[in-house]
């Protein structure tokens, strides 16, 4: 794409590229889609693109060719992308005047493209249990899930998760909760019942009928949730507050609701609850989540695959909400959206 837009969007011919010094060819096999990417596309969310800018941030794919100096990975090799490529371990990246957000198919280029040659360190080996369609889901919505229970919040058996609703990081987070022996409880449609609790949710609410806090307080006995995954934002940062339990963790991720939030003082003071801003994950947390995907048996849930050149009707169905993840499953000949 040359300027924002998604009737912009036009699918290219392009050469091949020859990978860097450091860099590693790979051929894509798919990329998952994410709510943010349908933004990107549309209003470009204030961010630096470069044009003509191809979008998309999650891919699978097989090393094709390495550059000078690549020692992570050999020929053969199955990987995906690190959504945040420079963001390795620890801290992220940036100070308090200008945190940093530099992401795939956002400050950086995308990975909607059949080949692609980029740094070797903003890839991970893929899974060895999961097919190509479902590694490449793991990049944003399965590795934000993992790092807001797992990294940050450091679930642990007979812990009480709240989820809130059933979009990509809602249904990876059932499943890495109960993972860790967590108890599960999930507030969605009633259409969605019957997933959630494949997935292993212990108790389901109906967020349309009930009172969140009050369900809550009457599954728990009035102990609350010690970890909830607030995917709605605005002020429903408040609810998540009255739920979360003495101690409890309260993960900010979705912005449903708008990018401001509010809540009442009182039940964050007196709770002495913990507020964290996820946004995704590092690399080496990454590398955590495939091991243990590889060791449970993980299954990401996958709602419909499209082929590249029905990207367009791929977004459409993603304005739709989906029940799983949205995967673009990439043919053999050369092309790019962008």
């Amino acid at each position: 794409m040359n300027v924002i837009g998604r009737a912009h969007l036009t699918l290219q011919d392009a050469p091949v590229p020859s990978p860097k010094p450091g860099e590693v060819l790979v051929k894509v096999k798919a990329v998952s889609l994410n709510y943010r990417d349908k933004m990107v596309i549309e209003t470009g969310r204030g961010l630096p693109l470069e044009f003509p800018f191809t979008p998309g941030s999650d891919l699978s794919g097989q090393v094709m060719a390495v550059g000078q100096g690549v020692g992570r990975f050999c020929l053969g090799d199955n990987v995906i992308s690190s959504f945040t490529p420079d963001w390795v371990d620890g801290l992220r990246p940036g100070n308090a005047h200008f945190p940093a957000y530099r992401t795939l198919g956002g400050f950086y280029p995308g990975v909607l493209a059949q080949y692609v040659a980029l740094p070797e360190s903003w890839f991970v080996h893929a899974p060895k249990s999961l097919s190509p369609v479902s590694a490449s889901t793991l990049p944003c919505a399965g590795l934000t899930a993992w790092f807001a229970l797992c990294e940050r919040g450091h679930v642990k058996p007979g812990d009480i998760v709240l989820v809130e609703g059933s979009g990509g990081v809602a249904l990876f987070a059932i499943q890495i909760a109960k993972m860790q022996g967590a108890t599960v409880i999930v507030s969605c449609s009633p259409q969605k019942f019957d997933c959630v609790r494949n997935l292993g949710a212990d108790h389901v609410i109906d967020r349309h009928s009930q009172d969140l806090a009050h369900a809550v307080w009457d599954i728990t006995h009035d102990y609350g949730a010690d970890h909830i995954l607030e995917l709605v934002g605005g002020s429903h940062l408040g609810r998540a507050a009255e739920i979360a339990a003495v101690g409890g963790h309260i993960y900010l991720i979705g912005a449903l609701q708008g990018f401001e939030v509010s809540s009442p003082l009182m039940p964050i003071l007196m709770k002495d609850v913990t507020i964290h801003g996820i946004g995704t994950g590092h690399r080496l947390a990454l590398e955590r989540l495939v091991r243990a995907v590889d060791q449970s048996g993980l299954k990401p849930v996958i709602d419909r695959t499209f082929v590249l050149e029905d990207l367009p009707a791929a977004l459409d169905h993603l304005d739709a909400g989906p029940l799983g993840k949205i995967v673009i499953e990439m043919p053999g000949d050369d092309g790019i959206w962008g």
